[in-house]
């Protein structure tokens, strides 16, 4: 191996320390000066709109959290001790029964969605049909067990939204791998290296990616939770009610909603059912949107496909994702 190729190799390292140590510095700062300024801030909670405000977004947090957790502990483990090429061996030869199977394996993969697009890349690097490896970066992060049973939870009593969501992505997933079997280029895909740093252990690889997952994935949760507070209390009740009221402004206000939030899949079932003032429909839009299509989705791929793919690859899952929310939201239920 030459120095120019060790180089490149460790250099993808050096650049995620670099940018996960910010994150690091931020929160410690934040945490120093709500401690140094609590005595000045706790008057602001007497004001009964921000008691309004903290309550619901400390109830999204709490409630989203251990989901969260498990979902990056789970992750992590499959990072370390599940290769990619047990997915490869796993599908079918011929694509078009390839798309469906690979999108009902996102089944087995409990954790976020950034997680599943470097997996989705390592598998078309290591040959899996494009279409293939495509559905299941759709469909993983949105009918694993974990975000299921966090849809569960979040919505108790309510079977039916569970089953809503997992057949909504699972069709989505499947449509969009088609299309782009019948429709896509190689030539709109970048194929980037995956290099593997030899000396990390097993364990090494878990920690780094389930404290990577965990702080990404908690900074989204944490900006969700605040704008999905925000929304409740300064948009007023008159205008939510006007957006909810049409059941396609809804649809596609919640649609643009999940893209600009970027929640994570194992929380955004928290933040749909605080928005009750819209139809199961529109928040189901919401929940199958939302880990397909996202500003940090659309980044990642961008970064893991190329530009190319990410512009063509979007589009196309946002208007699936849509209509086919619609279709099982008017079937199953409103």
């Amino acid at each position: 191996m030459t120095q120019a190729t060790a180089d490149e190799d460790t250099a993808p390292v050096a650049q995620r320390v670099r940018r996960e140590l910010p994150t690091l510095e931020i929160l410690a700062i934040t945490l120093v000066a709500a401690g140094l300024l609590r005595p000045r801030l706790a008057g602001l909670f007497d004001d009964p709109a921000v008691q309004t405000w903290a309550t619901i977004f400390v109830s999204i947090s709490i409630q989203a959290l251990p989901f969260l957790v498990l979902g990056v502990v789970i992750s992590g483990l499959i990072a370390a001790f599940v290769s990619p090429e047990w997915f490869a061996r796993a599908l079918p030869s011929r694509t078009s029964l390839a798309v469906p199977v690979a999108g009902f394996a996102g089944v087995v993969l409990p954790g976020c969605e950034c997680g599943s697009v470097p997996i989705a890349g390592r598998l078309v690097s290591r040959g899996v049909p494009p279409a293939a490896a495509f559905a299941f970066l759709l469909s993983a992060p949105a009918i694993n067990p974990v975000v299921l049973v966090a849809t569960a939870v979040a919505f108790p009593g309510r079977p039916d939204v569970v089953f809503a969501r997992f057949l909504a992505a699972l069709i989505t997933s499947v449509v969009v791998g088609w299309l782009w079997a019948r429709l896509g280029k190689e030539a709109w895909i970048t194929r980037r290296s995956h290099p593997v740093d030899p000396a990390a252990t097993r364990w090494s690889t878990f920690r780094a990616s389930a404290r990577h997952d965990f702080l990404h994935a908690g900074g989204y949760l944490v900006v969700g939770g605040i704008t999905a507070a925000t929304l409740n209390v300064v948009i007023p009740e008159s205008v939510l009610d006007s957006l909810a009221g049409s059941g396609v402004v809804a649809v596609l206000t919640l649609s643009l909603l999940a893209v600009m939030l970027a929640i994570c899949s194992e929380a955004d079932a928290f933040v749909a059912a605080s928005l009750s003032n819209f139809s199961l429909t529109a928040r189901l839009a919401f929940l199958t949107v939302g880990p397909m299509v996202d500003v940090k989705l659309i980044a990642l791929q961008a970064g893991t496909f190329g530009r190319s793919f990410a512009l063509r690859f979007a589009p196309v899952t946002f208007v699936v994702a849509v209509l086919t929310s619609v279709a099982v939201g008017s079937w199953l239920l409103d």
